[in-house]
């Protein structure tokens, strides 16, 4: 067996014979291991492979670490160590694929099996799955004088997905802007108007491959919303991963514009309207199968038409309340409101906070046979066969309030309003939940007693709120931690003294902090988790209600009662290592 420094004096393709004798020599692997990998025929299928995955298909034992699997990971980082090349992670989110696909053709990547994964004034860093084969180095540096070839290991499947993807995506991109003809932006009007004349086809097939990437994208990376926004030169499309937007392409603004009419058609919203906004809906699968769906909305903006499209998670309404960021005692006391017979239940908080998701587990949990649900919603976001759904359209002046008066017709025991919006819709939920029904909805307010002013704000008297309202639940979405490089840090006691400025909630010894690595895309953090302050109207906050008492006075009634704010919930988090300090203070209400 040769040494690292007689390997890189030429090139060569490591095979499977190669990886299996230099494996038994350093250790990782037996004779015998080596024999059964040697013997075992190989089909159509994996003949293909790099011989490192045909190797973790057989799960075989670290000889070193009896605990480990010489899975591919492993493999991987064992190749790194003997060729002296970092082992390159791929953040498909910060990728400027453009960019990158530019460095060397589609042939002579695909003919050498490298990929172009960073880029900058000096260097450009080429991915590779071979780390002792350079003959492909010479040319390409030739290419791109004066900048200079760092040499990268990358794993063959990463590799062979971001090679395929790309140049799949930079070659549609081309290909739908070599149709378009370039015209003058130098006003908002001739943009908009000559553009249209102009464009790709929707269907064009190049058109249709970039609608199915974005949308397998945003799948596989967990998206909330899609942004697609048009701009002069470059258009953007934003994610939305955990409450954060991250820009992940940005494409020729004529082919973002065939892309956002691809997505109207299969919407089917109106492809020639192009001066009001539409909504829409579109029913797909994604990656694992799933079948989602996703809410599209249009704007007119000065450089064409900006589309949105809020996904939402199909797994959502399978959760229970303990996913939701529920504690015990939480749910104990939820449950036992929900049981109520009439009256109001309101769900608070700005939008993407999660009361969607709350309102819809909630439903599910109540739609028993003996119960008849109905919701009224702008728009419906997600079907669910347990209850009765219906949609304001406002083409037929159906709005809330004729939505309520219409269900209160259909024997309903829960009805659902999507939200209070003005006096009138506020009016009829409350004369619901006086007749006798059990009201869920949603508001727009910072905390729970804030819910109160609004509805007066509103003009709902003072009397019919107390009388009618059973509790308010606030809540917003926190970003949990990644629980594989989340590490124990000491407590900054300044911010958890800003946090729990006026309640006693001992400082905890030690908290955790965001690190970051390949499981979490170096944020430090992994999914959302909701945080609740749950406010029971209790009798002396009815009366105080009746009396029209200040909300400084029912916040500190409320306090009295055992409510605990956000702030407050968002520590309990910290304490229990579900969330960072500095999670709570970005997201939560400190009043």
């Amino acid at each position: 067996m040769m040494d690292s420094k007689q390997q890189t004096q030429y090139s060569f393709l490591i095979d499977l014979q190669w990886s299996l004798q230099a494996l038994v020599t350093d250790g990782l692997m037996s004779e015998r291991d080596k024999i059964l990998v040697q013997t075992t025929p190989r089909n159509k299928n994996n003949i293909a492979m790099h011989p490192l995955q045909w190797i973790a298909t057989f799960n075989i034992k670290h000889q070193q670490d009896q605990q480990q699997m010489l899975n591919l990971t492993v493999l991987m980082r064992w190749l790194a160590d003997k060729s002296g090349l970092v082992l390159f992670t791929v953040d498909p989110l910060n990728a400027d694929v453009s960019n990158l696909t530019q460095v060397m053709s589609q042939e002579f990547a695909f003919k050498n099996n490298i990929l172009a994964v960073a880029k900058n004034t000096e260097e450009v860093t080429i991915a590779t799955d071979q780390p002792f084969f350079t003959d492909w180095q010479r040319s390409l540096e030739q290419s791109i004088k004066p900048k200079t070839v760092k040499r990268v290991l990358l794993s063959p499947e990463h590799l062979k997905r971001y090679l395929a993807e790309y140049y799949q995506v930079s070659r549609a991109v081309r290909f739908s802007e070599k149709k378009q003809q370039r015209f003058d932006t130098n006003s908002v009007e001739a943009l908009l108007e000559i553009g249209q004349s102009n464009q790709p086809d929707a269907n064009d097939q190049h058109i249709v491959k970039l609608v199915d990437w974005v949308l397998e994208f945003a799948f596989e990376q967990g998206a909330s919303d899609i942004h697609l926004e048009p701009r002069k030169e470059k258009s953007n499309i934003r994610f939305r991963i955990d409450g954060i937007l991250h820009t992940i392409y940005q494409m020729p603004s004529n082919t973002m514009t065939a892309v956002i009419a691809r997505i109207k058609i299969l919407g089917r919203m109106n492809v020639a309207e192009k001066r009001k906004p539409q909504d829409g809906r579109l029913k797909t699968r994604t990656t694992k199968g799933l079948e989602t769906e996703l809410r599209l909305a249009t704007l007119p903006t000065a450089f064409g038409e900006k589309m949105v499209m809020r996904v939402f998670d199909p797994e959502v309404l399978v959760r229970g309340f303990e996913q939701l960021g529920f504690d015990r005692n939480l749910h104990q006391q939820w449950q036992e409101m929900t049981k109520n017979t009439h009256g109001i239940i309101l769900v608070t908080g700005p939008t993407g906070s999660g009361k969607t998701t709350t309102l819809y587990s909630s439903l599910k949990h109540l739609a028993t046979e003996e119960v008849n649900v109905c919701t009224i919603e702008d728009p419906i976001e997600m079907i669910e066969d347990s209850f009765n759904q219906m949609q304001v359209n406002t083409g037929i002046d159906l709005g809330f309030v004729d939505g309520i008066r219409a269900l209160m017709r259909q024997d309903p025991d829960v009805i659902m309003v999507g939200e209070i919006r003005d006096q009138d819709t506020a009016d009829m939920a409350v004369q619901a939940a006086l007749t006798g029904h059990l009201v869920l909805s949603t508001l727009h307010t910072n905390d729970a007693p804030s819910s109160l002013m609004r509805l007066n704000d509103l003009g709902v008297q003072p009397f019919l709120t107390a009388s009618t309202l059973l509790g308010v639940l606030a809540q917003r979405l926190l970003r949990t931690l990644c629980p594989k490089c989340k590490t124990q840090t000491a407590v900054d006691v300044q911010a958890w003294q800003k946090l729990t400025s006026g309640y006693t909630v001992t400082v905890p010894t030690l908290a955790y902090s965001a690190v970051g690595c390949e499981a979490c895309r170096y944020t430090g953090y992994k999914g959302r988790m909701g945080v609740y302050e749950f406010m029971p109207v209790s009798l002396a906050i009815k009366h105080m209600i009746s009396e029209d008492e200040p909300l400084s006075r029912i916040r500190h009634q409320a306090k009295l009662d055992g409510v605990e704010p956000l702030r407050i919930a968002g520590a309990r988090k910290v304490m229990q290592g579900i969330t960072s300090i500095d999670e709570v203070l970005r997201v939560v209400p400190l009043t």
